[in-house]
């Protein structure tokens, strides 16, 4: 494994505007090039938390996914963050991993957030998604799945966590929280990213985008403001820490079902 360079992209997102969004996306993302390895971008990127799936959903050959594959090329990293997605029929707030030679991965977030009604506009996956980048296992994860730990449950299988998101300000201390939870508990970097402003329904978003260690250690946090960031990983320090208190290895054995 080689050291990982990550950049957080916490944005404002116009509301329901998925040209905007690009566009301040691409300004933003430009002085990335040849700099990083891998670009993460905020739940629903190109509309923010929007229930109109619809009106708003894209094709997997849609213009969203055009730019996320330009953008790859374009810096020469990995681009990830998730959209509303339509596909025979029915609709999912997707994850895509997407890699500079067009090709991508995807992930369909599993909890749909009840209290927002997406589960009557999006469907449901079935599936976690584990990718590769530079020798390390990562696996991505969208914005409700942070509150079920049973899902997020690292056996050894992935060296960094991510989750994209549109988590709003009243629950922000539940967001940072959590976030430091889910390394401790799975020894391992976690990546929190989420939006800045506000959204169409009156919702503030404060960010609070984070990385942290495999010992929960906040590496970043930022707030408040629209930013890029970006850091190195150092896979060395996590294997050394894993080995010397090897707590994966006393979990319960368990399958989901």
């Amino acid at each position: 494994m080689e050291p990982l360079r990550v950049s957080l992209i916490q944005a404002s997102l116009a509301w329901e505007d998925a040209m905007a969004n690009r566009q301040n996306l691409e300004y933003l993302l430009a002085p990335l090039a040849g700099t990083t390895d891998l670009v993460v971008l905020p739940e629903m990127f190109s509309t923010g938390f929007s229930m109109r799936s619809e009106s708003l959903a894209e094709e997997m050959n849609g213009p969203s996914v055009r730019w996320m594959q330009s953008m790859a090329q374009k810096l020469d990293a990995v681009l990830t963050g998730s959209l509303i997605i339509r596909e025979r029929g029915v609709y999912y707030n997707r994850l895509l991993w997407v890699r500079p030679d067009g090709s991508f991965a995807i992930y369909d977030k599993r909890h749909l957030f009840g209290l927002a009604g997406e589960r009557e506009h999006y469907t449901a996956g079935e599936h976690r998604l584990l990718v590769q980048l530079k020798g390390w296992s990562i696996c991505p994860l969208i914005c409700y799945d942070l509150r079920f730990p049973v899902w997020s449950r690292n056996t050894g299988a992935y060296d960094l966590l991510i989750y994209v998101a549109n988590w709003p300000k009243p629950r922000r201390n539940a967001w940072q929280s959590l976030l430091v939870a889910r390394a401790i508990e799975n020894q391992s970097y976690t990546i929190g990213v989420n939006r800045v402003g506000f959204d169409g329904n009156g919702h503030e978003y404060t960010g609070d985008s984070m990385a942290l260690s495999f010992t929960g250690e906040v590496l970043y946090h930022a707030a408040h403001i629209e930013q890029c960031a970006s850091l190195t990983l150092d896979p060395a320090l996590q294997k050394a820490f894993r080995a010397k208190f090897p707590f994966l290895g006393d979990g319960d054995d368990f399958i989901l079902k």
